[in-house]
């Protein structure tokens, strides 16, 4: 989590996309033969382009609050004559170069993924610099977030149609297309709240929309002991795509888009949940939003313990309900289980917090070995170093010539369902990436 192969992908990665912004950023990176290992770039207005500069500012956190974070770039051997406050001053211009195409797109009405796109960067550029800017961009996010929101159905508008090979949905006067993902939006409008003159009403469409989702996308689970130190109440699995009635919030279909069918259990949206509800109850208290949280977690947990290719894998498969075509090869989504860890590890301070020692325990333990297990199997065996560079310039190097993978993690999943416009899988994943970073950071400011 805090080698120097961290730093020096980032570092690398920042410097040679940088001639693409502001119009592209990193998305995946194919790990099949006869790719360069390079980073695919995606358009700028494409939901994930908020997670490379959030990477970006969470090495810098490590460099400005947890210098202790550095001990293992501080021993390296290709480091040892490089500066640290050489690099961090580098990190920096970097950070505040990728960030910038960021304040531009805080008004941006089209997409419910603004919460995505500037909170990663801008609210640490704001907490680290104290920059007042990105927390007026920030604000102005919220703001514009605070636009699809539906007050009939007391929901946010997540997607404005749904188009796939088996089905299409336009008419947005009869439909209202919200998914699992829209969860983790919801940070930003309590954000905002915190900090805006006229706030209020941010957070009240933040807490309306998690509880309208606590109906049209958790689906009831029997509950199995698995664990005498388990969650013992309601265990929830998840639908990705929920169309809801505008007019009422009454839920019309049930669907999937990146999953495997319309009733499987999309692992990603399972991810989503938890880490989304963790973070509603870390601001709102009510405890509906914690025992989602804990039931959706359980039962990621249930389903990594009992798939037949498990064998002490807790890196889930793609889809807990897809058909398993090659045991030995399994298709899985290590950004999945980067994403669940970062919400268990939530839950546990929240729980903590509770005098609930057993059950935070039982949930920071499964983020560490969700995490560890990630490390062991989908690191990317290609390796990148730091190496002092002309005219005080930190440069980097692949640890083996020729042997180069931009991403940190391999075993990714985009999309793999059948129907989908655009279908691929196993690579690197840009926000695999960020959430295995920022669960380094969550440890730190814990002090773990």
């Amino acid at each position: 989590l805090f080698a120097e192969n961290v730093i020096a992908k980032v570092l690398r990665t920042a410097t040679n996309a940088l001639s693409g912004l502001p119009d592209t950023f990193p998305e995946y990176v194919p790990q099949n033969d006869g790719h360069d290992g390079s980073y695919t770039l995606r358009e700028a207005d494409f939901w994930t382009c908020g997670f490379f500069p959030g990477t970006l500012y969470s090495i810098l956190e490590r460099f400005i609050r947890f210098p202790q974070s550095l001990r293992l770039l501080e021993s390296s051997s290709s480091a040892t004559k490089i500066s640290v406050t050489l690099l961090q001053n580098q990190l920096s211009a970097l950070s505040r170069s990728w960030t910038e195409p960021l304040h531009g797109m805080a008004g941006r009405t089209d997409t419910h993924d603004i919460g995505f796109i500037v909170m990663p960067a801008l609210r640490l550029d704001w907490e680290l610099t104290s920059n007042t800017r990105s927390l007026n961009s920030i604000i102005r996010a919220a703001k514009s977030l605070a636009t699809r929101y539906v007050p009939s159905a007391k929901a946010i508008r997540s997607w404005d149609l749904l188009k796939k090979k088996d089905i299409e949905i336009l008419d947005q006067e009869d439909n209202m297309i919200v998914i699992i993902d829209s969860l983790c939006n919801l940070d930003l409008l309590y954000y905002a709240s915190k900090y805006a003159h006229d706030g209020s009403d941010l957070a009240d469409m933040a807490t309306a929309h998690a509880e309208t989702l606590l109906e049209s996308h958790l689906r009831p689970e029997l509950t199995l002991s698995i664990s005498r130190d388990g969650y013992k109440g309601q265990w929830y699995s998840t639908c990705h795509v929920a169309n809801l009635d505008p007019k009422t919030g009454r839920t019309k279909r049930r669907l999937t888009a990146q999953g495997y069918a319309n009733g499987s259990t999309w692992a990603r949206g399972q991810a989503w949940g938890i880490l989304g509800y963790a973070q509603t109850y870390s601001w709102t208290k009510d405890k509906r939003f914690l025992y989602a949280a804990c039931g959706l977690a359980e039962y990621f947990l249930y389903r990594l313990e009992v798939s037949p290719v498990t064998e002490g894998r807790y890196v889930p498969l793609w889809d807990f309900d897809a058909p398993i075509e090659n045991v030995e090869n399994a298709l899985r989504d290590s950004s999945a289980g980067t994403i669940a860890a970062n919400g268990m590890l939530i839950l546990s301070q929240i729980l903590a917090g509770l005098n609930q020692d057993r059950l935070a325990s039982r949930f920071r333990k499964a983020a560490l070995r969700i995490i560890q297990d990630t490390l062991s199997f989908a690191l990317a065996p290609e390796k990148a170093r730091l190496i002092n560079g002309a005219y005080e310039h930190v440069r980097t190097e692949d640890s083996v010539s020729g042997s180069k993978f931009e991403g940190i993690l391999k075993f990714g999943t985009a999309n793999n369902n059948i129907n989908a416009r655009k279908r691929y899988a196993n690579h690197g994943l840009v926000y695999g990436d960020y959430y295995l970073v920022e669960f380094g950071n969550r440890l730190l400011r814990m002090g773990i």
